[in-house]
């Protein structure tokens, strides 16, 4: 994942985020809080902060150091207790016994490789103690085709601001974002810098598949939000799931 540089803007950029309602689809379908929750790919850790504040122990896991800076920074001002921990989701190591796992904000749709993805659902169910809950969510594929490709965003703030064109990948539901960034520094001077995000959605026929062969029962899928189970539709921007470690 591309994160070198925008780890110092994405909290500005992310600022929208619906970090509230992440929190509270989690806390619908786990319930329980007295138990240790992992945030994988939690960048920043401003959802793994918020986690936190509900559920007893909660581990904050991200492959950029860049982005675990800030989110440790944020945790010792606001003088919150989390794990921070540097590691790749597709190699996870060293967890055991987890009562859930949550993976939302496009993580899962950063692993674009079939044999990854099941690496990586792998090395979940591992770390997951039995009757353990896995969360994620995914985008659309028909929010990626009628949102993203071949669209242009752009935004503005008083001390940065990006273009971002989105591109089709070979692959449905694959796409290139093509990033440049305008920073102004001390000088205020801006200094400019690019990246390029590849992700990829996969069908939700897929993702089951995958998830029962390696072993997750009671399946559940939502739609934006919704607890309410099969509430998705054409119009469903992502697609959330639920999955519990067989016991």
């Amino acid at each position: 994942m591309a994160y070198e540089r925008m780890a110092d803007l994405y909290d500005i950029f992310m600022n929208d985020a619906p970090y509230d309602k992440w929190v509270k689809f989690t806390e619908s379908l786990l319930g329980n809080k007295a138990i240790t929750i992992a945030d994988l790919g939690c960048g920043t850790g401003e959802l793994t902060l918020r986690l936190a504040q509900k559920f007893d122990q909660v581990i904050g896991i991200d492959s950029a150091p860049e982005m675990l800076a800030y989110a440790e920074q944020k945790s010792r001002l606001a003088d919150v207790s989390v794990q921070w921990v540097c590691q790749d989701i597709r190699k996870l190591d060293g967890f055991r016994n987890l009562g859930a796992a949550v993976s939302f904000c496009d993580v899962i749709n950063y692993i674009t490789s079939e044999s990854e993805l099941i690496q990586a659902f792998q090395q979940i169910n591992n770390a997951l103690s039995p009757g353990g809950i896995f969360l994620f969510d995914i985008h659309s594929i028909d929010f990626i085709r009628n949102y993203y490709l071949d669209k242009t965003f752009a935004d503005v703030t008083e001390d940065a601001a990006y273009i971002w064109f989105c591109s089709e990948g070979e692959h449905s539901g694959e796409m290139y974002h093509d990033l440049t960034f305008f920073v102004k520094n001390k000088e205020g001077n801006y200094k400019r810098f690019h990246e390029v995000h590849q992700q990829r959605t996969f069908s939700v026929d897929f993702y089951k598949k995958i998830l029962d062969r390696i072993g997750f029962e009671n399946i559940k899928i939502y739609g934006d939000f919704s607890i309410k189970e099969n509430s998705v539709t054409e119009n469903t921007s992502r697609i959330f799931f639920s999955a519990e470690k067989s016991k």
